[in-house]
């Protein structure tokens, strides 16, 4: 059987055509995937990330001033901490130092970092390990000073 000119354009059209839709369904996988967070809101998650929500910075101030809420810097390395910070655990070793944080899973916790990445990586850890109260600052510690507030530099 011959095959055509057209006959070859069609096929060419369809193995294009078939090329943008997987391209289009690993975008909207990509998107879904990515969780989408309003302020003060609980956030839409993947799967096992839990219940941490964003805070601006006003509304992080209130939370970590609540006396049972524990806040945790979790920014590495050392750039700064907030007041009424109560620990210093980097983001990534939340999970094996996890002996250091409240064994009431049900304590509220407050997490931040400098900009929010580390905090929501943070977030999610402690999440799957069953905290289910967990608040993150939105913009981390930048967001923090943008609104007028101080870091200290030191330690403690």
């Amino acid at each position: 059987m011959a095959t055509t000119r057209a006959d070859r354009g069609r096929r060419r059209a369809l193995r294009g055509g078939a090329r943008l839709l997987v391209l289009a369904a690993v975008a909207l996988l990509g998107v879904a995937g990515c969780g989408s967070v309003e302020q003060g809101s609980a956030p839409t998650t993947t799967a096992g990330s839990g219940p941490a929500r964003l805070l601006a910075p006003e509304e992080f101030a209130a939370a970590i001033a609540e006396p049972e809420r524990v806040t945790i810097n979790v920014h590495v390395p050392f750039e700064g901490t907030l007041p009424d910070t109560d620990l210093a655990i980097p983001f990534d070793q939340i999970e094996s130092r996890q002996a250091r944080l409240p064994s009431d899973r049900a304590t509220p916790i407050a997490v931040y970092c400098m900009s929010g990445s580390m905090s929501a990586e943070a977030a999610r850890t402690l999440a799957g390990l069953g905290f289910t109260d967990v608040v993150d600052l939105e913009g981390g510690m930048l967001a923090w000073q943008r609104s007028g507030r101080e870091v200290s530099s030191s330690a403690g």
